[in-house]
């Protein structure tokens, strides 16, 4: 059982870490709302299957091409 703080601590990270999937917000912010470093709010992304890369296919085929 967890208490009020650990379930809202919680709570924060699981809304940052869906906005951050969903563009709404930046890594840095969202660790911010989750109160943690971003090297940490990394780490609890990546243990909810989240990718630290929000990038689509195309965005990455055209920062390719803008590098040649």
């Amino acid at each position: 059982r967890k208490t009020p703080e650990e379930f809202a601590s919680e709570i924060r990270l699981l809304a940052a870490a869906k906005w951050y999937e969903s563009g709404m917000v930046s890594q840095e912010k969202a660790a911010q709302i989750a109160g943690m470093s971003r090297s940490d709010f990394l780490k609890a992304i990546s243990g909810i299957r989240i990718s630290p890369f929000q990038y689509t296919a195309e965005e990455v085929m055209e920062e390719v091409g803008n590098v040649r």
